[in-house]
């Protein structure tokens, strides 16, 4: 099985613009040791490293850590799209062990940027490389997002969290005709992930199931990927319970081919990662 979203980081790394000490679940150390205990109870023999700070100083902390990390099968890094010497970067990332894909962390910025001729620019070298391109949106960016995805034909992306809706109130229309056309996009994939952190304190899999049902009509099967999104997750659910919810969701709508694929084959074939 494959979790092919998680993070590590240091806290004194100082680089997480986004985290705070209010957060006191997440506001301390994660690293492998944490995560393998849990792995291997679970059946999860390989993962996904992703971004959680917008430095190249991060990504080649977590380069540094796959290389030691047996379970780490790849890492999805960051790099400047604004940066004149993108394509040099991509270069120099494309190049390093295990380094798989590419994550702009859009939720952190106003969706205008989404629009900028230098994030088109970087964007459509992306999609020329063929290089896999995680989207960390909010539903307010999806129109941008979809708007940069058409002018970028053949990007090989997929959208995290499924852009985050707000769980804890009924379905926003907007939310679900863009998550429609997002999936109308050539290429497009969406992560299993990230749900109970949406759903709020008092998360079900009742609460979740219609904005899953969303997703599964719109991607169909062989475009879903599960991700845990831990320790993020243990914002709401341990990892047992995150990984329950995505089985309980899935058997709900799909024989054991296609949670088999959701749960492995879908996320190794998006990275590339091969067999093991």
């Amino acid at each position: 099985m494959l979790d092919a979203h998680q993070h590590f980081w240091t806290v004194a790394r100082g680089d997480y613009g986004w985290m705070s000490p209010d957060l006191v679940a997440l506001y301390r150390d994660f690293g492998p040791e944490d995560l393998r205990p849990l792995l291997n109870a679970a059946g999860v023999t390989r993962t996904v490293l992703i971004q959680a700070a917008e430095t190249e100083a991060e990504t080649d902390f977590l380069l540094d850590l796959a290389r030691t990390t047996d379970f780490v099968a790849g890492v999805v890094g960051w790099i400047d799209m604004f940066d004149d010497c993108f394509a040099a970067r991509l270069d120099h990332y494309a190049a390093q062990p295990k380094w798989v894909g590419l994550r702009p962390m859009l939720q952190e910025h106003d969706p205008a940027r989404i629009g900028h001729p230098q994030f088109r620019t970087s964007l459509a070298e992306v999609a020329r490389r063929g290089i896999p391109f995680d989207i960390l949106t909010f539903p307010h960016h999806l129109p941008a997002m979809i708007e940069a995805l058409r002018a970028a034909p053949g990007l090989h992306a997929i959208v995290d969290h499924i852009s985050k809706p707000d769980m804890t109130a009924p379905l926003e229309d907007a939310w679900v005709r863009d998550i429609r056309a997002l999936a109308a996009v050539p290429g497009m994939h969406c992560k299993i992930s990230g749900l109970v952190t949406e759903a709020g304190e008092e998360w079900s899999a009742d609460r979740i199931r219609p904005f899953f049902d969303i997703v599964a009509d719109a991607f169909g099967p062989e475009r879903l990927v599960f991700g845990s999104d831990w320790p993020v997750c243990t914002l709401a659910a341990t990892y047992p319970k995150v990984l329950q919810l995505a089985r309980d969701l899935l058997a709900y709508r799909f024989g054991a081919e296609a949670m088999a694929a959701i749960m492995e084959a879908n996320g190794a074939r998006f990275y590339r990662l091969g067999r093991r």
